[in-house]
């Protein structure tokens, strides 16, 4: 039991995702009274244009979702992640085709029901169900169901795949939960103490993710169609843009936006979980 307790906790960390983790784009702030598990909104600028990188929580506190939302309708354009997700820009220019052939595509609906469970069982919102996708502002700046199916065929790569390798024992995986603590809680159904559990894996991650995904189609080749659609309209004259990916996205996404040019300007901090600590916990502490 105690091995299948860190490889289901990997495979939950790599769906939330690749969703969280990146160095210097999310951690955990935490004191005597509670754990708080943040994202960074950082800005780059260059020659009068602004694009500020926001680091995106699949499942998260329903404020956290509140305050993106006002901070979207700010933005000349909001370039989101979602794969296939095409379908709230219709209406727009599609984005650059891929160069391999694309296969019938499979249906990822099981992956969102997972999100909703472990939102459901976490006590937290998905993001799915707090973000309004067809604003007017919003650009689809991902693959399709289909590209995506096609690449990591042509990679040999599956989210099975990155989880076995982050619940293997030679990769580094710093702040592991402790698996008695984790199976406690979760028998429990104590939501506050699972995340306790869990934030650390996901706040301070940076290194155990960079060991299992390299070049992928998950990192890179998404990054690679969200930068050509971020070309496309600042093309178009929008200046001021965000894109909302997973902060695994953005160490990559930086390179790329340095090498073009830009420079980091400045950059804020968001809480996704605000998750308060037991009555016992505190009365050690003190």
């Amino acid at each position: 039991m105690a091995r299948r307790i860190p490889l289901i906790t990997a495979f939950t960390l790599v769906l939330l995702s690749v969703a969280a983790r990146g160095e210097g784009f999310i951690r955990v702030d935490e004191d005597a009274s509670a754990a708080r598990l943040q994202t960074a909104v950082t800005r780059y600028e260059r020659n009068g244009s602004s694009v500020e990188l926001i680091g995106a929580v699949h499942i998260a506190d329903k404020a956290y979702y509140q305050k993106l939302s006002a901070r979207f309708a700010t933005y000349d354009s909001l370039l989101f992640e979602m794969i296939g997700g095409e379908k709230y820009a219709a209406a727009k220019p599609p984005a650059p085709a891929p160069a391999a052939p694309v296969k019938k595509e499979k249906d990822l609906s099981g992956l969102h029901q997972i999100y909703h469970t472990i939102a459901r069982f976490l006590a937290l919102t998905a993001q799915s169900d707090a973000i309004d996708y067809t604003t007017k502002n919003f650009v689809h700046a991902d693959l399709t169901n289909a590209e995506f199916n096609q690449l990591q065929a042509d990679r040999h790569e599956s989210l099975l795949g990155f989880a076995l390798k982050a619940g293997k024992p030679d990769v580094e995986a710093p702040d592991q939960p402790d698996p008695a603590k984790l199976l406690q809680a979760i028998l429990a159904g104590n939501s506050n103490l699972v995340k306790l559990q869990i934030v650390h894996t996901l706040g301070h991650g940076d290194d155990q993710i960079a060991a299992i995904a390299g070049e992928s189609v998950i990192i890179t080749d998404r990054n690679q169609r969200c930068l050509a659609v971020m070309n496309r309209e600042l093309a178009a004259g929008h200046q001021h843009l965000g894109i909302f990916y997973g902060a695994a996205h953005f160490p990559d996404m930086e390179k790329h936006l340095l090498e073009l040019g830009y420079k980091r300007t400045h950059q804020e901090w968001l809480t996704a979980w605000d998750i308060p600590k037991p009555a016992l916990e505190l009365k050690e502490a003190s």
